[in-house]
């Protein structure tokens, strides 16, 4: 499995997709997982959704798709 192609993957889901967006702010080992379609160590789980967050800009994301997140990642 390449790693960095999965993360590229997933960044541009949840770029692209305002559920799965959700989904991974919600709940980020079950969103990764169901996009690799495998359960994985929760070390290798970790380092995917640590190279996802280091990819997106959810600030921007929120902007771009009208706020959907309600503010989420906003500094008050």
């Amino acid at each position: 499995m390449d790693i960095k192609a999965k993360i590229e993957e997933i960044v541009e889901k949840v770029k692209n997709d305002p559920n799965f967006a959700e989904k991974f702010k919600k709940e980020p080992i079950k969103a990764v997982e169901d996009v690799l379609g495998v359960d994985l160590p929760d070390e290798v789980v970790n380092n995917v959704i640590d190279g996802v967050k280091s990819k997106v800009n959810f600030d921007g994301i929120a902007d771009k798709i009208g706020g959907l997140f309600g503010g989420f990642g906003k500094k008050d």
